[in-house]
């Protein structure tokens, strides 16, 4: 592998543990807030706080994705995560000294976008391995990015109600540091196979997006099932509080507990990459997703809504890992443009399927819901077996491309 000092074999398990353990701790980041927004409201006084703060920690990411992301073909790629990790911690120590909104929003902004460096490290496990094994090697990287999603509510919840708000993000510093030394000592060095501007780099992202048939349709079926995926989330507080369940918000957190499952299933989905080839596990995905919606619609009561998000869950999970195998094989330059691309579009159909949950609630509650994230699937499935384009090669993409 070019310029890399990896060896043929590709990363041992231990760097796989390693990286999967840095993208979890660095994709927590953002999701720490949003158990302590009613604590953090009442510190300032400002009911702003609750609907500024994870917005603005959102926006962040998503702008991180698509101004950072792509550097990762432009630099060192070793040297870039260990200085990204750094810029999250002290963002993070911001959030912790902030006196007002004001420097709370700001700070939100720069957390987001700093932790954006687990979407660094997920191409990396890929250019490490070999291409038999890269579905594997992907599935465990994730395998502890959606397990930092998941504990990262239940522990800042916890934290937050022993010791304030402030002390989960001074906890959230050394994490973040944590994330440097073990990228800084496991990783090896990678440096891109030419030098180019980030001007260039910036513009070939069209050109990418333009030529390359395949990445569109891995990009919009993953957009379509996480739209799915997000409307659920959008809206489960709400149903929970509806008869005859009577339950209290704080019990949606719960259901996150529940999505464990999908995490055991992101390895499963590489290793079926791997042997079977993406289609038709992403096929599967699908499929499983469009179950879920039928689950929450006919089985009324708690044991529907577990049933549901498991199956949810593993579909959702299993496609995501299966989509990125996918385009990561396109092309050895471009693999962090590809998974800027790819995160992008994602991250703005779970944003529009979370617009789109919440106005189907307010004109036909959960029924309308349960329509709405069936038909999404549906789509993504009719996307995912229709005619696939031909092979387009990516030699000549780049910024100077016509």
């Amino acid at each position: 592998m070019s310029s890399s000092t990896q060896s043929v074999g590709g990363p041992g398990r231990g760097t796989l543990f390693a990286m999967a353990l840095a993208a979890g701790l660095a994709v927590a980041s953002i999701y720490y807030n949003q158990p302590m927004l009613g604590v953090m409201s009442g510190a300032f006084h400002d009911a702003r706080v609750g609907g500024w703060i994870p917005t603005l920690t959102q926006l962040g990411y998503a702008a991180g994705l698509l101004f950072l992301l792509p550097l990762g073909d432009m630099l060192e790629r070793r040297r870039l995560i260990v200085v990204q990790f750094g810029v999250l911690a002290l963002a993070l120590v911001i959030m912790a000294l902030a006196p007002g909104l004001a420097v709370l929003a700001i700070a939100s902004v720069l957390v987001g976008a700093a932790a954006t460096v687990a979407q660094q490290i997920v191409p990396f496990a890929a250019i490490l391995s070999a291409p038999e094994k890269r579905g594997a090697a992907i599935g465990t990287v994730m395998s502890g990015l959606l397990t930092g999603i998941l504990l990262s509510r239940t522990l800042a919840g916890l934290v937050s109600s022993l010791a304030g708000w402030r002390a989960m993000f001074w906890l959230a510093v050394p994490l973040a540091v944590l994330g440097a030394v073990l990228m800084a000592r496991t990783l090896p060095a990678h440096h891109p196979v030419r030098k180019v501007r980030y001007r260039e780099l910036f513009g070939s992202l069209v050109h990418l997006w333009r030529h390359e048939p395949v990445l569109r349709r891995a990009a919009f079926t993953q957009a379509l099932l996480f739209a799915s995926f997000s409307a659920f989330w959008t809206t489960l507080a709400l149903r929970l509080a509806q008869p005859p369940l009577h339950l209290g918000a704080a019990s949606a957190g719960l259901f996150g507990i529940v999505g464990a499952v999908g995490v055991a299933m992101a390895p499963v989905a590489g290793r079926m990459a791997d042997r079977r080839g993406p289609a038709p596990v992403i096929a599967l995905g699908a499929a499983s997703t469009i179950v879920a919606w039928l689950v929450f619609g006919f089985w009324q009561g708690i044991a529907g809504l577990v049933v549901g998000v498991i199956v949810l869950d593993f579909g959702v999970q299993i496609s995501l890992v299966s989509n990125q195998h996918l385009i990561y094989g396109l092309h050895p330059e471009y693999k962090s443009r590809l998974n800027t691309l790819f995160m992008t579009t994602m991250f703005v159909g779970g944003a529009l399927g979370s617009l789109a949950a919440s106005t189907a609630w307010g004109h036909g509650g959960w029924a309308a819901v349960c329509v709405l994230g069936g038909v999404l699937p549906v789509g993504a499935l009719l996307l995912n077996v229709a005619r696939r384009p031909s092979p387009h090669s990516l030699n000549r993409i780049d910024g100077n491309s016509p």
